[in-house]
């Protein structure tokens, strides 16, 4: 019996890392090389993740440069992400705050005294609960970046966070998509 092949593209977490990338610069056109400077990926893994993206509806080329599909990523960002990309927790750890501990969340809610959610990073300024972040570049790329910081958090809020999280995060993430 011949085998019979079953290839089919996969969204990996880095291809909505690079998607939120080119979303911080407002969705619009922007170079390889540019995205791979503000996330710290390779040339070769940005164009694989827009490859992958583009495959999926979540991103197109015009004139040969990436542009994402905004109403597209909204509904898999607000609906389909967090199921795709599960959040992954740690222990108490230094890093980057994320989730509701980060801006622009933590300006509506308050830990209460409990860890906060952080991104691991050994140069991070806060003490809390380790969330596996998309890429291991995160941390680096959002401190360079506040409104990449501020994308990677609010869907940290969405993806690991209570219902009144979830429900701010979506409204602060409106913005972008428009």
């Amino acid at each position: 019996m011949p085998k019979i092949s079953n290839r089919q593209p996969v969204l990996k977490p880095q291809d909505l890392y690079v998607l939120f990338a080119l979303l911080s610069r407002g969705g619009g056109s922007a170079t390889y090389q540019e995205l791979a400077e503000q996330t710290g990926l390779a040339i070769s893994a940005v164009h694989g993740a827009l490859k992958r993206a583009f495959v999926s509806r979540l991103a197109m080329f015009q004139d040969r440069r990436p542009v994402v599909l905004k109403p597209q990523l909204r509904d898999f960002v607000l609906f389909g992400a967090k199921y795709a990309f599960p959040p992954t927790w740690g222990t108490l750890t230094r890093g980057v705050p994320t989730g509701y501990a980060a801006a622009p969340l933590n300006q509506l809610i308050e830990s209460g005294g409990e860890p906060v959610p952080v991104w691991p990073y050994a140069e991070g300024s806060v003490r809390g609960l380790s969330l596996a972040p998309l890429y291991p570049s995160v941390p680096q790329a959002a401190l360079k970046d506040e409104r990449l910081y501020a994308l990677l958090a609010l869907f940290d809020a969405i993806r690991s966070g209570q219902a009144r999280e979830r429900d701010a995060a979506q409204k602060l993430l409106e913005p972008f998509f428009q």
